[in-house]
């Protein structure tokens, strides 16, 4: 059995050609009728000249075909997948308001465009939102037609065989001594086996397969509106917080105990998942020689919870991309840092403040700084009321005295330094603006200087004092806590998003790696007397598959219906069985085989 296929011409066609080709196309469509109608469920384009006239409706029609064509939902999805870049570059407000801000004073010249092209909120920007719905409803518009038609194919029977079954892209034929009907009934039995949908029309066995393509397809959009879906609601209902928690402190899911809290524009605060957690202890250890000195290797918050107002507590390690889950609002483990314990007392010696003060990380070394506030119950030797506050800087790894900036050489505590200079005044805090935690207001603060006139600093061990010049007083570093940075988050529809995502995965595979074919098998008896075989594959697209299959189903025919001794001999026939495949005489592909 010999298998040829046929390519399509590589040159460029004169106009007289390319209308003697259309003639031939026309023919061939009127030739092939039902049975080379569309194999996919795409709507056909519209020449211009069918187009109606261009007032409002035709405007409009034009407007919506456009709309919900393939080719501009595939623009659609390039144009949202490239406005998605400067959402990752570009620091946004609804993640992190300080970087965003730092962002701006470092770069003051974009910072103006930047803003006018709403690249800080990207994602709830006019212009990415319009993209958002005209994807959607480009998706929809495409998908409810595509669905009914398909719907209609599987109910209908596949179309019956052409008049001239030469014009499809795999042919083969052969003589045979069985009768028609006995041909006709082993190919419907054989078509069926291989799980085409077959039947009987007229003089020729009618079979179909691949309709699992199409059903990927379409599979593939529901699955791309079920992730846009599911994208939009979990922004609308979403919250999101960040809560740091120094160990022995605790956590509990209302709106005034975050540091910070974001939430969609529907977001109700009653529908706050009720828990709460204490942190008992975190835990972190590091690389201490080789290429990766310094690396995390054990990084866990150790938090005791209740899941409810009156649940039971509950044991919980707290990983990196392991969080504590509890009624769908995950915790998760940000950062961690350390918290010097600072013990401050009054000119009169009664200690008025003592406490476990959160330093913010500088670098992974987790050299660290922050400001102590001590804003009541202080007072000098005079006994008049007054305000302190000290900036500290801190290392828990010191390497050695120095008179530079000192910087952390190791992330562990092996040798804690704090670093303290001191101030006293208004801190600010009465003038009911919103004031950083970690940074010190000296504005209206004076800075205490030593016996030499210059400004009071020290560098201070685990048990040592600074004391105040004039009396003033004295602050103590007592003891060393670490801290931990928790991200609570609720993001309804997360499970949908997923589905959709593995939808859309299967659903591509699927309209890529079935193709979708028709097979007609038509026995007549010939002048003669002897039956006549003939066989004809047409695919959506043209591809090699097509005649190697209908050639294995031709073979697997031949061997019930055999073909007949005659006086010629065809050179391309198989000795075997009689046989022969080719490809059909036009270069290009038939009407209904799409390209």
């Amino acid at each position: 059995m010999s298998n040829t296929t046929s390519n399509p011409s590589q040159e460029r066609e004169r106009p007289d050609e390319r209308e003697v080709r259309a003639e031939q196309d026309r023919e061939t469509a009127r030739e092939l009728g039902a049975a080379g109608s569309q194999l996919s469920t795409a709507p056909r384009e519209e020449a211009l000249a069918s187009l109606p006239a261009m007032g409002v409706i035709g405007w409009a029609r034009w407007f919506w075909r456009q709309l919900t064509s393939m080719r501009v939902a595939l623009i659609l999805l390039f144009l949202l997948s490239l406005g998605a870049i400067p959402g990752s570059l570009i620091p946004q407000n609804s993640v992190d308001e300080l970087k965003v801000q730092t962002f701006k004073g470092l770069h003051t010249t974009v910072t103006p465009i930047y803003e006018k092209l709403q690249f800080f909120d990207v994602y709830s920007s006019v212009w990415f939102s319009a993209i958002y719905i005209l994807l959607f409803i480009s998706l929809i518009g495409c998908i409810v037609p595509r669905t009914g038609t398909f719907i209609g194919q599987l109910r209908s029977r596949p179309p019956g065989a052409p008049k001239r079954l030469t014009r499809l892209p795999a042919y083969t034929t052969w003589r045979t001594e069985a009768e028609p009907e006995q041909v006709h009934e082993a190919a419907l039995t054989m078509m069926r086996k291989r799980r085409y949908r077959a039947h009987v029309d007229g003089n020729a066995v009618a079979a179909e397969k691949g309709y699992l393509r199409e059903a990927g397809n379409l599979m593939f959009h529901i699955a791309l509106i079920l992730m846009l879906v599911a994208f939009a609601w979990g922004q609308l209902f979403k919250s999101e917080g960040a809560k740091l928690v120094v160990e022995g402190d605790g956590f509990s899911n209302t709106i005034t105990q975050y540091d910070n809290f974001k939430s969609g524009s529907l977001f109700d605060e009653d529908s706050l998942a009720p828990f709460s957690f204490t942190l008992d202890d975190f835990i972190g250890t590091y690389e201490r020689s080789g290429p990766q000195i310094g690396t995390p290797r054990t990084y866990e918050a150790h938090v005791t919870y209740s899941d409810g107002a009156y649940g039971k507590p509950k044991k919980k390690v707290i990983k990196v991309n392991e969080p504590l889950v509890v009624d769908g609002t995950k915790v998760y483990l940000n950062a961690h840092g350390y918290a010097p314990v600072v013990s401050v007392k009054d000119g009169r010696g009664k200690e008025v403040y003592k406490a476990a003060v959160p330093l913010l990380p500088l670098d992974n070394n987790v050299t660290s700084s922050g400001a102590i506030k001590v804003m009541d119950g202080y007072r000098d030797k005079n006994g008049k009321k007054d305000q302190l506050g000290f900036q500290a800087f801190f290392v828990p790894t010191f390497a050695g005295k120095g008179k530079g900036t000192m910087w952390s050489q190791f992330p562990a505590a092996d040798m804690p330094v704090l670093a303290l200079n001191g101030y006293h005044g208004s801190l600010g805090v009465d003038s009911g603006l919103a004031q950083n935690v970690y940074q010190l207001d000296k504005s209206k603060m004076t800075e205490f200087k030593n016996s030499e006139g210059e400004q009071l600093k020290e560098r201070l061990l685990v048990g040592e004092t600074m004391k105040l010049p004039g009396g003033a007083g004295s602050i103590t570093f007592e003891g060393l806590q670490e801290w931990a940075s928790f991200q609570i988050s609720e993001q309804p529809a997360s499970g949908w998003a997923l589905t959709g995502a593995i939808g859309a995965i299967a659903g591509l595979a699927g309209s890529l790696f079935i193709q979708r074919r028709r097979v007609w098998i038509r026995a007549v008896r010939g002048a003669d007397g002897v039956t006549v075989v003939e066989m004809a594959g047409l695919g959506r697209s043209e591809s090699a598959k097509l005649p190697e299959e209908l050639a294995d189903l031709a073979v697997t025919l031949n061997a019930v219906a055999p073909t007949a001794p005659g006086p010629d001999t065809d050179p391309d026939t198989d000795p075997d069985s009689g046989t022969h495949v080719v490809a059909a005489s036009s270069a290009e592909p038939s009407e209904g085989a799409e390209k």
